[in-house]
């Protein structure tokens, strides 16, 4: 009897502990991480660094004047020197530390092995980074942070610039429209597509920007966000007399740019502008984000006068996307598909769209056809992106870089009250006057009377 009550008394507790652990990282990876995954795996790494670094092959063979002073101190054979290690830094996330390279060795060398020094030091994924010529630094995230997405307190936020989404390694995806001008982002439905466009809008709602929305599904992605629009075209026909004054517009600011260009001698540097953030800021027009919806429909035809009006809107989107960054006019091109069987002038204008998100597609050519000519193996991770996951997508650009992303859950009603918020910043475009969406008027509550009434008595 006694056995069993110290078998109890000891193995009681531990089964609670263990079934805990093994709650807390199913259900809350983050809660284990800082209290059990991050002490575990930062005893792996200082107990198993040298050996981990020799079996991978980042160890060099020391110096002539090291060796002879170890070998006449010690009396013993040297060992090859791994990269020196900083200290390491924990996140709620992972970890990070940073090494410098031995002489002879490149980054290059420690990301070819992040998947051994993941298995080594038991942590979700090893992501490297080069932080200055001879340091790389070691980002260890310790779970799957994209399975449950919760965005950095802190974000590279600021004048056209938007947090979206979560990448693999922890950090935040920015959407860049000074670095970026225009991107491409595809989606099959139930993808996520419209969450990242969400993020978008809400995000760019309080920034001083007019938002111009071209919605070929009769608005009804776009509609709940008619506050803050300055224009909105709701099918082919309304884009095809939208197109045209967005060129005007692009065409006007090149002229006030051109006029300011008139240099005189002993004019200032900084004076001197090729775009409008070279305007001197009470001149500056402001900027303009067009946000398209399927635009594959842009691109469908029917009878001959449609291929025309066709013609003509992708002529006029091809003028945007290659002169628009510097009038200060970017485009955020979306669709569910998006290829050259579109018809002439859809790869035309994939060219000029430097960023890339592909979610989830129903076909691999749309996946190709969005980052197929920027990084072939990033074809490979959009089309095995699952159903179950909405909102992962990979994210990449024309410098071949690529990642996975997830967007955080935003309801339509906190995206539409975001904008509603923000309407009083719609900037003054009187081009853009004629075709700025008509707000209803919101449910007014009925009047009440002051008048207590009588029971009716027989």
């Amino acid at each position: 009897m006694s056995d069993l009550l110290t078998l109890l008394e000891v193995g009681a507790p531990a089964a609670a502990l263990g079934g805990g652990g093994v709650y807390l990282r199913a259900k809350h990876p983050a809660a284990f991480w800082c209290t059990a995954g991050l002490p575990i795996s930062t005893a792996r790494l200082l107990g198993t660094y040298g050996s981990t670094m020799e079996a991978c092959g980042l160890t060099v063979q020391p110096s002539r004047l090291r060796a002879l002073l170890v070998q006449a101190a010690t009396r013993r054979q040297v060992r090859p020197v791994p990269p020196r290690r900083g200290l390491i830094r924990p996140t709620s996330t992972g970890m990070r530390v940073r090494l410098r390279l031995a002489p002879g060795q490149e980054p290059a060398d420690v990301a070819a092995s992040a998947e051994r020094l993941r298995h080594a030091w038991g942590v979700h994924a090893v992501y490297v980074s080069e932080v200055k010529p001879g340091v790389v630094e070691l980002r260890l995230v310790g779970f799957d942070v994209l399975r449950k997405v919760r965005m950095p307190r802190k974000t590279e936020a600021g004048f056209l610039k938007v947090p979206v989404a979560l990448r693999e390694d922890a950090t935040a995806y920015v959407r860049d429209y000074r670095t970026i001008p225009h991107q491409l982002t595809l989606g099959a439905t139930l993808s996520g597509k419209s969450m990242f466009l969400r993020h978008l809008v809400a995000g760019l709602a309080p920034q001083p920007v007019a938002l111009v929305g071209i919605d070929c599904k009769r608005g009804v992605e776009l509609a709940p966000f008619a506050p803050r629009l300055s224009a909105l075209a709701t099918d082919p026909g309304q884009a095809a007399d939208l197109l045209p004054v967005l060129v005007r517009l692009m065409e006007d600011r090149y002229d006030l740019i051109k006029a300011r260009q008139g240099i005189a001698p002993g004019t200032p540097d900084e004076e001197i502008a090729s775009d409008i953030w070279g305007l001197p800021e009470p001149e500056r027009p402001v900027p303009v984000v067009v946000v398209i919806d399927e635009v594959a429909e842009l691109f469908m035809v029917a009878t001959r006068k449609d291929e025309e009006r066709r013609d003509e809107m992708v002529t006029q989107l091809i003028r945007l996307a290659q002169l628009g960054r510097a009038a200060g006019i970017y485009l955020e091109v979306c669709g569910q598909r998006f290829g050259a069987e579109l018809g002439k002038g859809a790869t035309m204008l994939r060219a000029q769209l430097t960023g890339r998100v592909c979610h989830r597609v129903n076909d691999e050519a749309s996946a190709k056809m969005a980052l197929g000519d920027i990084a072939p193996e990033a074809v490979l991770a959009a089309c095995g992106i699952a159903p179950e996951r909405p909102g992962l997508a990979v994210a990449g650009d024309t410098s071949g870089g690529w990642s996975r992303i997830r967007t955080p859950y935003l309801s339509l009603a906190d995206a539409a009250a975001a904008c509603a918020a923000s309407a009083h910043l719609v900037p003054d475009v009187p081009a853009l006057d004629r075709f700025r969406p008509v707000v209803p008027a919101g449910p007014t509550n009925p009047p009440v009377s002051l008048v207590k009434p009588l029971p009716v008595t027989g």
